[in-house]
């Protein structure tokens, strides 16, 4: 039943990682519906998201090799008759540092609460609770903040408070592209600029993380998959998760994320009633 569950799994981490759902709540929630009735862990969480994280790189390769290059490129000064001098205020090259630095406080955090992150933060009452409120917090900001600043306009001050918005994806049912792209609305920024920062700042913190717990997991008890089943999920989340995110880009070009706010708030609601009659553990 291993890799039946792994597969499951697999397909919710790419169905929920790029839409503001939260794929960490899905997986907490779906475990204990699963035939082994089992919390997957924080350890195989992270672990899967390296799949989903790399749809990202697929799908943005062209923005990551701009950007990485025209970032490199500003140190110096080119010369010759086909030199290209690139600025410091260029862009590309604020985003690349943009991306460096909101990266640091998930990073801090992260590696501090380990602890909670493995315990208290998979609470399911917490999650229920989270579900809800982040998404009607989402909710008010599509709605009512302005749709004005693009991508390019993005400054150091708004990159570092989406990058601090991003802290808060730590706690199951608050969503990674939720809580980035709920941040860059109240922003002014457009949706699509909104989402598009939110998965490239995600990419340095999500294999930080992947490639940590994927490295301290040897020679340690295996959880509730061992490799074979994790690697499945993996590359099943990877598949789908990069068809989800093409997706994702083409609606909110002219969409709300009004049904996604409606959903998280039926599942918050839905799991605070069978918390409440006892058929779900909190823990």
């Amino acid at each position: 039943m291993g890799f039946i569950e792994a597969i499951i799994l697999g397909l919710i981490q790419g169905l929920t990682e790029f839409l503001p759902i939260s794929s960490s709540a899905h997986l907490r929630i779906a475990g204990e519906f699963l035939p082994s009735a089992t919390d997957p862990g924080a350890t195989f969480t992270a672990i899967t998201q390296l799949g989903t994280e790399l749809a990202v790189i697929l799908y943005f390769r062209k923005d990551i090799v701009r950007i990485i290059g025209r970032w490199f490129r500003h140190f110096g000064s080119s010369k010759g008759a086909h030199a290209v001098n690139i600025p410091k205020d260029d862009p590309d090259v604020r985003l690349g540092w943009l991306i460096i630095i909101g990266t640091i406080p998930i990073v801090i955090i992260g590696f501090l609460a380990q602890d909670t992150i493995r315990s208290v933060f998979r609470d399911l009452w917490l999650i229920a609770i989270v579900l809800i409120v982040f998404g009607i917090i989402l909710g008010l900001a599509d709605l009512l903040a302005p749709r004005v600043r693009e991508l390019n306009q993005m400054t150091y001050g708004h990159g570092i408070i989406i990058g601090l918005a991003q802290v808060l994806a730590l706690i199951p049912g608050v969503s990674r592209s939720g809580s980035t792209m709920t941040a860059g609305r109240m922003l002014g920024y457009t949706r699509p600029a909104a989402a598009r920062y939110g998965f490239l700042l995600a990419i340095p913190a999500v294999f930080g993380s992947g490639l940590y717990e994927l490295v301290h997991s040897f020679g340690e008890p295996e959880g509730a998959y061992g490799y074979p089943e994790t690697l499945v999920a993996t590359v099943v989340a990877f598949v789908v998760g990069y068809a989800v995110i093409a997706f994702l880009m083409r609606y909110i070009e002219k969409r709300s994320f009004l049904p996604f706010v409606i959903y998280r708030i039926l599942l918050g609601t839905t799991l605070i009633v069978l918390l409440s009659l006892g058929i779900l553990s909190p823990l």
